[in-house]
């Protein structure tokens, strides 16, 4: 297991859809034992491929007190099926440290997705977790919760992010 690099807004997979999992072999398994390692390390809720470089339609969520492992759920090739309502709350991003923005999103979702052995199953997600399931869904298709401001109020996340950055000594780049 590896805590992998988490790609920063400017890099270009971030904004490529995904591929869908077509195998749910040994290599798939380690490559979920390291987001989750990588989650955990970096103190998140969720982590999806893109943010690690790969391309593949998979992300990991734990919303749990526990955070070792035993609450996480493993995403492969999800979808949402259906939302419910409206709220809207403060989100931040691993891919955009610094930030924190006020986002609408559904109150509630029904997510179908794989886990990492290939079974079907779906999950009821209501506050955090429908939250996090919508952000690393949209992650899979290429959308930031950036995205979902208006063009001013993104400008303006955009700038806090370059801040962020300089006051921890890291260029911005293409951000």
């Amino acid at each position: 297991m590896a805590i992998l690099e988490i790609r920063l807004l400017g890099d270009p997979i971030l904004r490529r859809a995904t591929r869908p999992v077509e195998s749910f072999d040994d290599d798939l398994g380690r490559f979920v034992d390291d987001l989750l390692d990588t989650v955990y390390a970096a103190e998140g809720v969720g982590l999806a491929a893109p943010q690690v470089g790969d391309e593949r339609r998979v992300a990991v969520i734990d919303v749990g007190e526990l955070r070792d492992g035993t609450e996480a759920i493993v995403l492969v090739n999800p979808r949402v099926v259906e939302r419910r309502g409206e709220v809207r709350s403060e989100e931040g991003c691993l891919s955009i440290p610094g930030v924190i923005e006020t986002i609408d999103r559904a109150a509630e979702v029904v997510v179908e997705y794989q886990d990492r052995a290939g079974e079907t199953r779906t999950i009821d997600g209501a506050s955090l977790l429908s939250r996090a399931l919508q952000h690393e869904i949209d992650h899979l298709d290429g959308i930031l919760f950036i995205d979902r401001l208006g063009p001013l109020r993104r400008r303006l996340a955009v700038r806090e992010f370059r801040k962020a950055l300089e006051e921890k000594g890291i260029p911005a780049g293409s951000a």
